[in-house]
């Protein structure tokens, strides 16, 4: 029995680079049929883009097309518009991520599609919501996250390094194309009690905004008392009209830092993050395996709202206690009593635990040729009667006979599209030789 919760689901993925790929990926791990639509001779930005080998794509794409099927189509020639109307009239999605205007102007959009197949369901990607002041702006990653509040909150909150600073994380970009997902989703279990597609509008700064969420709560405090007890700026500090920047406080009620460990002047990443939680008895608990039992009677620390006050204290006693440890030694003491605790783990060190390789967190996959076997991060979330096939990137047009000849078209056909620009890129000219006099 196939269990793929997508299995004969089509997708037409008129996506490139991250939002839109990362969205098209998961639905095909799902299950779905998801046919990729490539600029011929040129294909997704991203398979020249920061390229391990020159005869190799990235891997910036292969971590972002698996299971996919590559159609190379230009949809400005006549017979590129009518093999995209053909697709889409037999699709069940449609997603694009092109720049405000341009799939419209192709004759793509909404309202067109809609025409072609009312049970088509239309997922796109742009940077702002269509009434935005900033909707015309060019969206990449940076500024979904410094439109969104993403970067105004994050990074040091004293000193040369107060700037706003960007996550790792790519806020704007993979998690745009995860909260389109959830949209299609929600979309296709909607079709089935209403028999009809919508339209799904995803942009970059509403994603990005859904995960500052407490930021907002944030602001919320700061305009009705004009103080955060949980920011490092409580209470000595000075706060303005905005959320301010917190370094690496936890964010919420408790009280979380990041300590140096024994090797931190030779390994940038020998930290540990250590949080001491409100109730009583953790308090209790994490006193008693840090060795500090004195604050459980010493009014500075032993309430939550003291230990708000005498921040700087608690950190630099805990930072001794670190100090003598190494992030696995300090994690494995203190998770023995029950403290939220975790080393600070490199990609080096998170791509090679070998309990990662489970299945879904991180998985490999055989490309085969010249590229051999490359790591990508897996279906994020498990489900009990479904494991999914990570299968390879298809190469640029490697799916266009098989996907053509599956409409009806012809050898004779598919040689002519190849010719007159279609599918593959036209000659260039080249000029006659000068005859000699």
């Amino acid at each position: 029995m196939n269990t793929a919760p997508l299995q004969g689901i089509k997708v037409i993925d008129f996506t490139e680079v991250q939002s839109g790929p990362s969205c098209t990926q998961l639905l095909a791990w799902l299950g779905a049929e998801v046919i990729k639509i490539e600029r011929p001779g040129v294909g997704d930005a991203t398979r020249n883009e920061l390229q391990f080998d020159p005869d190799c794509p990235s891997y910036y794409f292969l971590q972002l097309n698996s299971n996919k099927k590559s159609l190379t189509l230009d949809a400005k020639t006549p017979d590129g518009k009518e093999i995209l109307t053909k697709l889409i009239q037999s699709c069940d999605i449609f997603i694009e991520n092109l720049h405000p205007g341009a799939i419209d102007k192709l004759g793509f959009g909404w309202d067109a599609v809609h025409k072609l197949n009312p049970k088509c369901i239309y997922g796109t990607i742009k940077g702002f919501p269509v009434a935005s002041q900033y909707s015309s702006l060019k969206a990449y990653e940076p500024v979904a996250q410094v439109t969104a509040g993403a970067a105004s909150t994050t990074g040091w909150y004293e000193g040369d390094y107060n700037i706003p600073t960007q996550s790792g994380a790519a806020l704007g970009d993979s998690n745009t194309g995860m909260h389109l997902t959830i949209g299609v989703l929600a979309a296709l279990a909607q079709r089935e009690k209403t028999g009809e597609g919508c339209y799904v509008y995803q942009s970059m700064h509403n994603a990005c905004l859904n995960l500052c969420r407490i930021k907002t709560r944030d602001q919320l405090t700061l305009d009705r008392i004009g103080y955060l007890t949980q920011f490092p700026q409580y209470p000595d500090g000075k706060f303005g009209d905005c959320v301010p920047r917190s370094g690496n406080t936890e964010g919420s009620g408790v009280l979380g830092w990041t300590y140096k460990c024994k090797n931190w002047a030779n390994d940038p990443n020998d930290y540990v993050y250590v949080i001491l939680q409100r109730g009583a008895k953790d308090f209790e608990l994490a006193c008693h395996a840090l060795g500090f039992d004195d604050w459980l009677t010493n009014p500075n620390f032993n309430t939550a709202d003291a230990r708000d006050k005498h921040k700087n204290e608690v950190w630099a006693r805990i930072q001794e206690f670190c100090i003598t440890k190494t992030k696995f030694e300090v994690t494995e003491l203190l998770s023995k009593a029950g403290v939220p605790v975790g080393p600070v783990l490199s990609t080096k060190e998170i791509m090679t635990d070998p309990h990662n390789y489970d299945g879904n967190t991180l998985v490999k996959i055989d490309q085969g040729g010249k590229i051999g076997e490359f790591v990508t991060v897996g279906v994020p979330f498990t489900m009990s009667n479904y494991q999914p096939v990570y299968g390879p990137c298809p190469d640029l047009g490697g799916n266009t006979a098989e996907v053509l000849k599956s409409y009806g078209y012809t050898d004779q056909q598919i040689a002519e599209f190849a010719k007159n620009g279609t599918t593959s890129p036209m000659p260039k000219e080249t000029s006659a030789p000068d005859k000699k006099a």
